[in-house]
């Protein structure tokens, strides 16, 4: 019987042992994943501190040089993620997922960003992924989630509420026309999306206020007769930027 009972708590003892070096390993790579993502999260900073110049007075005509120097820094998340797909086994992309989800989310924004300040077109998924030095395939392992995209563009909508203020203030009145069809068009998009009730759906219940706040604008400025000819002829006024062609 004594015998029975010591080799039950060696048993016992043996699977607790393999349980603890599964948690020390498990948190091991958390906290490596954790370091790699805090080098990511400098460099999303790093990007929207650069981009933070088209809010300045002056800022919207040095827009082209803003996006470049900002693309010059996005070429470097390629690796971060490099780095950062090492440390994650590749069947296990969701089961750590959410360390990364908040940044990959503020890239996908300074990328749609970038695109929109450059030509005033929506970013796609696969452009976004590619700035990013991502895949858009969930087979590839480490790729763009496509809710973390969708949650990028959500972001860019209130960017833009708040750069159809600052334009009236350089005196680019026609700007926040163009800024107000193109979050209407984002809009009516995201309304073909059957979104459940989640974090997408609540952002997205969120977009309301952005238009409310672009519409605000223009309505000022229409009732000011701030708005060009061209403008009120629906021609848009202000030529928006040419498309740089840089892909």
């Amino acid at each position: 019987m004594a015998d029975t009972g010591s080799d039950a708590v060696s048993s016992v003892s043996s699977t607790f042992s393999a349980f603890n070096e599964y948690l020390t390993n498990d948190q091991d790579m958390r906290e490596e994943i954790r370091v790699a993502v805090r080098a990511m999260e400098q460099t999303a900073r790093e990007i929207m501190t650069t981009l933070e110049g088209v809010h300045q007075t002056a800022g919207l005509k040095e827009a082209p040089a803003l996006c470049q120097k900002a693309r010059k820094l996005l070429e470097t998340t390629e690796g971060q993620f490099a780095a950062l797909q090492k440390k994650v086994p590749m069947d296990q992309y969701y089961r750590f997922h959410d360390h990364w989800r908040f940044v990959s989310q503020r890239l996908s924004f300074v990328a749609a960003l970038i695109i929109y300040l450059e030509s005033e077109k929506l970013i796609t998924r696969e452009e976004a992924a590619k700035l990013m030095g991502v895949s858009t395939k969930r087979e590839d392992g480490f790729h763009l989630d496509l809710e973390d995209f969708l949650q990028g563009l959500l972001q860019l909508a209130s960017e833009l509420s708040r750069l159809a203020i600052n334009s009236v203030t350089a005196g680019e009145y026609n700007r926040p026309i163009r800024i107000s069809n193109f979050i209407q068009e984002l809009n009516a998009g995201f309304r073909l999306l059957n979104l459940k009730n989640d974090s997408l759906r609540k952002r997205f219940d969120g977009l309301k206020y952005d238009i409310k706040k672009v519409e605000e604008v223009v309505y000022d400025i229409s009732i000011r007769g701030l708005k060009t000819s061209a403008t009120v002829a629906g021609h848009g006024g202000d030529e928006p930027p040419k498309s740089t062609g840089v892909e």
